[in-house]
This record gives structure tokens, C-alpha cells and sequence, in this order.
């Protein structure tokens, strides 16, 4: 297959028959290149299209950012896709997404059970459909989710959630369990997905940004700057030097609060309270330096279409500072034997489910997957001496060692990115120009890769934006880690080992 160019854009767009989609889809998976999302879009019928619904399947490899999409036309009254989901995994959990928001049909797919919406939303009623229209009445209520059943000698069933301690969102896990080992693991998720995706349609660009910054409260830089990527690609709009500098900055801030948040969480996990306690001492600090650069804990307002503004930037003494004081923490937690004998050999997730799997970040890196958007796919000049730390244990103690290494990696970004700029407030001018145009933007969240696509209508509003957390990927993953050898009272360790975001999955 010739994949044809187009020298004023750096992805490649690919027209495909529904009977070449696989093919096409596989061709790519052999050059090399992962799949990143696949978006559903409804199109009203013009430029002598009838009325459809289009899928596009977006792939992307690097270093050097090589971008192709593939799009394929659905006839609306009969909208059936041949699934490659034989070929990726991931491509599967997209392909039921879309059954369940746009009442696409999936043809070849081994498991076409639900994903979204729960059996109680009415059959036939897709949301993300122009004509959707408000919810019918939930039926189904009081059936129960068919979890697998595991019988034999001993087996017994442990149910956790969807409500937890605490304040995070709902989520259901079904355990199988034999004495304390775990056998199976049903992670069933979405028990509050938000429409987010629509809350973004008919938005000028501009008026989107607040709305991105509230995908994952936690990762409100990455989603907030992959989203202004997708707009700018959209829109041609190239923000000056300093501005990318300065999201640079943003998004290794972003990074080193939530690690150093996640490293004292583990050690809670196995009873070590004093390293919870000081990793937030060191936390807070962050938050109020945070509120400081830009004035929001969480680094919103920083960025946006064509620019990024901060009032303030820290200095590189109080960065070495910091790193020493989680150096001193670490140091202690792998003194303890405790910490040691708990992390070490845990929730093990091979490199070869990963790659399967599809994972990224650091739930990939740990289990030997050489991974990164900042390396890959850069949205800046920023990072041509990148070192990605990468370990192959897959364990609980790999995912600690590497937030630590990343941290490390983080703070010598940040040193040598703030050497570059001063705080201000700047942007290239941008009008949001009439499409129909589109755009991706990649970036490396602390969790792993996030991605955005946006379409642009004739207007100049946003049409559609699909968004996928890097949590999207790397939720399937909990479950091939946790079955086998991992014991019950491992399970709340595990988890946060992984950290993966509801909010985030469940859009």
C-alpha cells in the first residue's frame, strides 16, 4: 500500500473502503506505527457526501512525529464496521465505545458487549448521534452485570466499589479469589461518564480551554495543552518560542507534583505513613508554588490557543532543594524492609502483555516499553537530550523507581527551560479559521500520552473533539497484573502503583 503525502501537513490522510480498513490498519501496524485514538464522527450530508457516520482511525509513530489517519465512511441507516480489533486490542475498546455512543455495528469483533453504557441505558438510544435526543427512561435496572464466574475448590468472590473511601470516583471490582490469591479481576468502570466530548461541540476554540482543564483535575496541563495543540494544528497557528518554553515548564510541574504525590501513597499503602506524610509536606509546597506561576494549585490558566502566561517562576535552588528532600524520602522507604519485601515481585505486568495491551507512560516504561510523546512526538524543541527512564520488571517497586527517575528528569528539564525565559504573558495571534479542518495534539501527561483530535466547523466552532486519557490504555492492564500471584491485601497497592484516572476514562 502507498501511503500518499501531503507536504503542508504532517499527518496523511487516508480515504479507505470499508473493505480496506483492515488491511490499511495493519499495513501501518507493520511500518511501526501505534494506534493513538479512533474518533466516530456524525456528518450531516454535503460536499456530495449523503449523510454518515465517519470513523477515523488515528496512527502515530516517532521520533521523527510521523502522523496518518484513516477514515472510513458508514452509511448511517446501516452503519457496520469490520472490527480490526484482531490486530489491536485497543482498536477493540474504541470499536465498543463507539457501538455504544454512535450505534455503530461491529462486524468480527470477539467481544461486542457494551463498554460505556451500562445495561440499564435504554437499547437503541446513542447519545453522541445529532439526533440523539434527551434519554429515554433506564431500564434494566436492578439486572446484575454478567461478571465471569470462576468456580472451584475454595473460590470465592470478593466485590469492591463503585463506592470507595474517600473522595475518588466510582469504579466496580469483582475478585475471584482463592485463600488471598487473586485469580480474575472484572474492573467495570463508567459509572459516571459525563458527555464531555459534547459539552465541547459548537465551543469557539478559546471558550474550550476551561473545559479541558477539567477532563482530570489532576492532569489539567496535559489535557488543556494537548487540546490547544489539536486547535493550533487545526488552525495553523504556531505560538511564539517563549510561550512553548513556558508550557514546557507547566507540564514538568504538573509531573512532579503528582509523582511525588504517588510515591508517598505506595508507602501508605504498605503501612509506611511517615513517607505519605512528608510526601505531602512536599506536595503542598509544590501547590503553592503553583499558585503562585500561574494562580491556580493545579496550574490552570496557563495555557492557552496561540500562547501561555505565567506571573511567576520558581529559581533553581528551591528545584534542587525539593530533589533532595524526596531523594531523603526515598532513601528512607528503601532502607525499610517492609517497603521492600511488599514492593518487590508485585502486580507484575510482563513487557509482552504491556505491548499487547497498548499502555503507555509509566505503567509502559516500567515494563520495558521505550514510550514518550515529549521524545516522539515534541510539540517544541525542548527535549533533544531526553533520557526516558525504562526498567523491565513490571512491578510495583519498577513503577516507584521509575516516578523517581522521572522526577529526576523533570527537574533537569526544568532547569535548563527556565534558563530560557522570563514570566509573562506570551502568544501569536489566533482566529479560529473556518473549517472543515482538523488537528491532533500529543502530549506526555505525567500519567503517560495524552491525545486530542478536534474538527473545526465552517464557522470556526469546534465540531467534535475526541479526548483519550492515557487511563483509557492502560485500565486493562490492572487486571492482567493483579491475576495470578498477587495477593487481596496487595490490591490497594497495586492500584495506586498504577493511579489511573475515572475521570479520565470515564468522559
Amino acid at each position: 500500500m502507498t501511503i500518499p503525502a501531503f507536504p503542508d501537513r504532517r499527518d496523511t490522510v487516508i480515504d479507505a473502503d470499508v473493505a480496506d480498513l483492515a488491511a490499511s490498519f495493519q499495513h501501518l501496524i507493520t511500518e511501526g506505527y501505534r494506534l493513538a485514538l479512533v474518533a466516530a464522527h456524525h456528518d450531516d450530508a454535503h460536499d456530495d457526501h449523503t449523510e454518515s457516520i465517519r470513523v477515523v482511525y488515528a496512527m502515530v509513530a516517532g521520533p521523527p512525529d510521523t502522523r496518518v489517519e484513516i477514515q472510513v465512511r458508514l452509511p448511517i441507516d446501516n452503519p457496520v464496521l469490520p472490527s480490526v480489533s484482531a490486530v489491536s486490542f485497543t482498536a477493540g475498546r474504541f470499536e465498543r465505545e463507539m457501538q455504544d455512543l454512535f450505534g455503530i455495528q461491529l462486524s468480527g469483533h470477539h467481544q461486542p458487549a457494551r463498554l460505556v453504557l451500562h445495561q440499564h441505558w435504554p437499547e437503541g438510544w446513542h447519545p453522541m448521534l445529532h439526533d440523539a435526543g434527551p434519554p429515554p427512561p433506564f431500564d434494566n435496572e436492578t439486572e446484575s452485570y454478567p461478571f465471569l464466574t470462576v468456580d472451584g475448590p475454595g473460590v470465592y468472590e470478593i466485590p469492591v466499589g463503585p463506592v470507595h473511601a474517600g473522595i475518588i470516583e466510582p469504579g466496580h471490582f469483582r475478585f475471584s479469589v482463592v485463600g488471598e490469591t487473586i485469580l480474575n479481576v472484572k474492573a467495570r468502570l463508567w459509572f459516571v461518564h459525563k458527555g464531555i466530548e459534547r459539552l465541547f461541540q459548537h465551543r469557539r476554540p478559546v471558550d474550550g480551554v476551561e473545559l479541558a482543564e477539567r477532563i482530570s483535575g489532576d492532569s489539567a496541563v496535559g489535557h488543556n495543552l494537548a487540546f490547544c495543540l489539536a486547535v493550533e494544528d487545526a488552525t495553523a497557528c504556531t505560538p511564539p518560542a517563549p510561550a512553548q518554553v513556558l508550557r514546557g515548564i507547566l507540564l514538568e510541574l504538573e509531573r512532579i507534583y503528582n509523582h511525588v504525590t504517588d510515591l508517598g501513597a505506595m508507602g501508605n499503602d504498605v503501612g509506611f505513613g511517615i513517607a505519605h506524610a512528608h510526601t505531602m509536606r512536599i506536595r503542598e509546597q509544590l501547590l503553592r508554588l503553583n499558585a503562585r506561576i500561574t494562580g491556580h494549585r493545579l496550574l490552570r490558566g496557563g495555557i492557552f490557543p496561540g500562547g501561555a502566561r505565567v506571573e511567576w517562576l520558581p529559581d533553581a535552588t528551591t528545584l534542587h532543594e525539593i530533589r533532595a528532600d524526596i531523594h531523603e524520602i526515598v532513601d528512607i522507604m528503601m532502607a525499610n524492609a517492609t517497603v521492600l519485601d511488599r514492593f518487590t515481585g508485585t502486580a507484575v505486568l510482563a513487557t509482552e502483555d504491556a505491548a499487547q495491551i497498548g499502555t503507555l507512560g509509566y505503567v509502559a516504561r516500567a515494563s520495558g516499553l521505550d514510550i514518550d510523546a515529549r521524545r516522539d512526538h515534541p510539540f517544541a524543541d525542548l527535549y533533544e537530550h531526553l533520557t526516558v527512564p525504562v526498567l523491565t520488571d513490571g512491578d510495583v517497586m519498577s513503577r516507584f523507581k521509575v516516578r523517581v527517575a522521572e522526577i529526576d528528569c523533570s527537574v533537569d528539564l526544568l532547569i535548563g527551560l527556565l534558563q530560557q525565559v522570563l514570566p509573562g504573558d506570551y502568544h501569536s495571534p489566533f482566529n479560529a479559521l473556518a473549517g472543515p479542518r482538523h488537528g491532533i495534539g500529543l502530549v506526555e501527561g505525567w500519567r503517560g500520552t495524552i491525545a486530542h483530535r478536534v474538527e473545526v466547523d465552517t464557522d470556526g466552532n469546534l465540531s467534535r473533539v475526541k479526548i483519550v486519557d492515557p487511563s483509557f490504555f492502560n485500565w486493562p492492564a490492572l487486571p492482567v497484573a493483579l491475576a495470578g500471584d498477587t495477593i487481596v491485601p496487595d490490591f490497594p497497592l497495586a492500584n495506586k502503583s498504577f493511579n489511573l484516572s475515572y475521570a479520565g476514562n470515564d468522559l
